[in-house]
């Protein structure tokens, strides 16, 4: 990347000489706060939430904080030094039950009292705790949890004759109660099933659960079950077809709600009802609102509320279970988890663009107001609004997209990101390398190509056996939209993108000569080899099937299959231990681009998967887009 970089040096140069302010730094745009999963006490008087600082070293810190209701006053509940994450209230709010790594290692199961003291450490057990929920009368609560090793395997692994059987020797998640005053724990599954997520029934002596019992097949072939506590035994309930999840029981516990596919995939979209005794599913929302929802949560025994996807925003939906949906009214800007009280009272984490994480409570009857300022610094920090445009691509579908721009006369020089997924979106919220780059001078443009979500189950199946087709085509003809206004300079174009918006970046320096550079993080290559070793193909099933029954799909759509048309200098960043979309993606396309002669460079992080989480790799992909896509155009 070197040479082509310092080639083009005086075009990077130019454009951040047309920057109006400072540029924004790398190391700027780490230093913001994360705040997630609010959960209100049982009375509705307080609210935990979780806050996740900025990256130090290989960690992220996680706190629990405290919102008194009444007041509007917020503290942080957990010691700095100590963390802690995922709390749940007890059924009588004097306590609550939360994860935390403080002990080091793996997350353990804590209780703290509301009338003060130290976090108490309930399970004493080696293994970490993946997931809890309290029992309905607050004695129990019931957890995930492998089984510890046995002796044997730990003398192997000691004497490193451990050799490891796949599928056959992988422990898996089971089903664990304890007792929160005597702590005393037991475990009540012991069959081969990977359990992803348990909720209670009224009656505290069985749990649903969203539970696989072959996880070794590679499919979706997760069910729903009810699971005794006497004996451990499972009985299935339903069997959804497609990715489904997120369940939530209805106070009586009659009825289950879930969010699943619509048909059979790609990823989960409508609100479904299930009877916990069995039955036929009722998709509640697919005829009324056809866009994915999320956060499915019970009101009352005759509502749900859900977050629904429109666009590149989320509005707060009420779902009555007889009746039509209705907007839950004051509840923004753009939430991403919420969190409603018994009163009526809305807890929400509120972003944009141009304004970072901020929890909001809203009143029944009152407008939404800020509750905490954990991001406050960043109100001085000056940072570029979008602009929502929509144009339309060759067939003409039309294709929403959000532009960065900035200030002064066109045409600037201009880079085109693509999003994950395919079924993903870009959405109002602060996105770094958009905000570095308009910083120096450039324009940006978010298209959500067809294949994205929040446009409604037809545009998602659009790019269904089509990857590198239409989508492809959107991105173009967004980018000459944006030379058709006078924003974009056709002689100094960039590409990029992480996973699929890698791919995306990957194909297109194998089909144009446009960019003159391209950002490719952790893409997909060769879709064929991608599916074998993967976790996970079930997703690229849909789209394709199998390279074993139908190859010609997977070799049509793979950049690698036309490496040798590749020009465009191309970065290729790639996480060591990403098994989403493993390392051996971006090697074959390195070495493809090196046998033809393109100038590029292959940056490989140990020990991060698929993005980067550590404090200095993630500074130094930002710094590399900034000097690869960047510079390049």
């Amino acid at each position: 990347m070197k040479r082509w970089i310092a080639a083009s040096f005086v075009l990077g140069f130019a454009a951040a000489i047309a920057a109006q302010h400072v540029p924004l730094a790398p190391e700027q745009t780490l230093d913001r706060r994360v705040i997630n999963d609010p959960q209100f006490s049982p009375d509705g008087s307080r609210l935990v939430f979780t806050v996740t600082d900025p990256p130090k070293g290989t960690a992220r810190e996680r706190n629990l904080w405290m919102l008194d209701v009444a007041t509007g006053q917020t503290r942080q509940l957990t010691a700095p030094s100590k963390g802690g994450f995922g709390a749940r209230w007890a059924p009588d709010g004097r306590s609550l039950a939360f994860l935390s790594e403080r002990d080091g290692g793996s997350p353990h199961l804590y209780r703290l009292w509301m009338t003060g003291g130290d976090a108490v450490r309930i399970v004493d057990h080696e293994e970490g705790v993946g997931a809890f929920r309290w029992s309905p009368d607050g004695g129990r609560i019931a957890l995930l949890m492998n089984e510890p090793k046995p002796e044997a395997l730990r003398t192997r692994e000691r004497d490193k004759d451990d050799g490891r059987v796949v599928d056959k020797d992988d422990r898996l998640s089971r089903l664990w109660t304890v007792d929160v005053n005597s702590r005393e724990i037991r475990q009540v599954t012991r069959d081969r099933f990977q359990i992803n997520q348990v909720e209670w029934l009224p009656d505290g002596q069985r749990l649903v659960a969203h539970a696989n019992a072959h996880p070794e097949s590679d499919r979706w072939d997760e069910r729903i079950y009810s699971i005794a506590l006497s004996d451990g035994s499972f009985t299935e309930i339903a069997a959804p077809r497609g990715p489904f999840g997120q369940l939530a029981v209805s106070p009586d516990g009659r009825t289950l709600a879930y969010v699943g596919a619509r048909l059979d995939g790609p990823e989960p979209h409508d609100v479904w009802l299930q009877p916990t005794g069995g039955g036929v599913p009722r998709n509640l929302t697919a005829a009324t609102i056809d866009r994915p929802v999320s956060q499915p949560r019970w009101l009352d025994q005759s509502t749900l509320t859900g977050l629904v996807a429109r666009g590149f925003g989320s509005t707060l939906y009420a779902f009555p279970v007889e009746g039509q949906p209705r907007i839950v009214e004051g509840v923004g800007p753009n939430p991403s988890a919420v969190a409603q009280a018994p009163n009526g009272a809305t807890a929400f984490v509120g972003e944009t663009t141009t304004s970072l994480q901020e929890l909001w409570l809203k009143d029944p009857s009152g407008a939404a107001r800020q509750v905490t300022n954990v991001n406050g610094r960043w109100a001085s920090v000056p940072l570029v609004s979008r602009e929502f445009i929509k144009y339309k691509s060759v067939d003409g579908v039309e294709i929403e997209a959000a532009l960065l721009k900035p200030e002064g006369a066109g045409p600037f020089p201009f880079v085109v990101l693509v999003h994950g997924g395919p079924t993903g979106r870009w959405t109002d919220t602060f996105e770094p390398w958009g905000q570095l780059l308009v910083s120096r001078g450039y324009a940006v443009l978010y298209p959500n190509v067809r294949g994205s979500t929040g446009y409604g189950e037809r545009f998602v199946e659009m790019n269904r056996a089509d990857w590198g087709g239409g989508d492809f085509k959107d991105v173009m003809a967004g980018v000459d939209a944006m030379i058709a206004r006078g924003i974009a300079d056709p002689n100094r174009l960039g590409i990029g993108g992480w996973s699929y918006g890698g791919y995306m970046a990957a194909w297109a320096v194998t089909q144009t000569t446009r960019f003159k550079a391209a950002v490719s993080g952790a893409p997909v290559i060769d879709m064929a080899s991608e599916y074998g070793t993967e976790h996970g193909p079930a997703y690229d099933e849909w789209f394709y099937g199998t390279p074993y029954e139908k190859p010609d799909g997977f070799i049509r759509s793979s950049p690698v299959t036309y490496v040798k048309n590749a020009r465009t200098p191309t970065l290729l960043l790639q996480g060591e231990d990403d098994v989403t979309d493993p390392i051996g993606q971006s090697q074959q396309f390195y070495r493809g681009l090196k046998r033809y002669g393109v100038e590029t460079d292959l940056v490989v992080y140990p020990r991060e998967g698929h993005g980067p989480r550590e404090e200095r790799h993630v500074i130094d992909v930002l710094a590399r887009v900034v000097g690869g896509v960047g510079e390049g155009a």
